[in-house]
C-alpha cells in the first residue's frame, strides 16, 4: 500500500511540476513580447536631439593661478524641447554652467566649462558628461591643455641711480 501511494505521489508531482514549469515559461515569453511592443511604441515618439559644434576644446597653454573658460555651443535638432537634466564634471577642478530651462527645437544654447588648475602643472584632459532627454545622449565633452608656471618678468642687471645725491 505504501509503495502504491509513493507511486501515485511521484507520478502526480512530476505532472504538477511539468505543468508549473510550462506555465511559467509561457508567462516569461509573453512578458518579453509585451516589453518589445512597448519599446517599439517608445521609439516611434518624437525626441530631442542634441548636436554640439565641437565636443573637444584645447586651451593650449594656461598659466598657473588663472582659470580658463570655454563655451560649448549646442543645438536642439529634435522635434521636442531639450532638457538638460545634469552636467557632471569628471573632477572638482572643473565647474560647468548650463541652462536649466528647456531648449526649444531649432534653438541653440551653451554650456560653459570653467577649469581651475589650482596647484596642478602639466598636461590635463578633463571630461564633462551631459545628461538630457535627447535620443543621442549622454554626451561626453572634453577640455584639455597644458598648465605652466607663470613666466617671471626679467629684471635688469643694471641699476640706475636717478636720485639727486652728490
Amino acid at each position: 500500500m505504501i509503495n502504491l501511494c509513493r507511486f501515485f505521489y511521484y507520478t502526480y508531482m512530476k505532472k504538477i511540476t511539468l505543468i508549473a514549469l510550462f506555465s511559467l515559461s509561457t508567462v516569461f515569453v509573453w512578458a518579453q513580447t509585451e516589453l518589445k511592443q512597448t519599446d517599439v511604441k517608445k521609439d516611434s515618439e518624437p525626441k530631442a536631439k542634441i548636436e554640439f559644434e565641437t565636443v573637444v576644446h584645447d586651451f593650449g597653454k594656461i598659466y598657473d593661478g588663472r582659470t580658463a573658460e570655454y563655451e560649448f555651443v549646442f543645438f536642439n535638432k529634435g522635434k521636442v524641447p531639450l532638457v538638460l537634466s545634469n552636467v557632471q564634471p569628471g573632477c572638482g577642478c572643473t565647474t560647468p554652467e548650463w541652462p536649466r530651462e528647456p531648449i526649444m527645437p531649432g534653438q541653440k544654447s551653451k554650456i560653459k566649462a570653467i577649469y581651475n588648475p589650482a596647484t596642478y602643472r602639466g598636461n590635463f584632459s578633463k571630461g564633462i558628461t551631459v545628461q538630457s532627454n535627447a535620443e543621442n545622449g549622454p554626451i561626453q565633452l572634453t577640455i584639455k591643455g597644458v598648465v605652466e608656471d607663470t613666466p617671471k618678468q626679467p629684471q635688469s642687471p643694471v641699476k640706475i641711480d636717478v636720485g639727486g645725491g652728490f
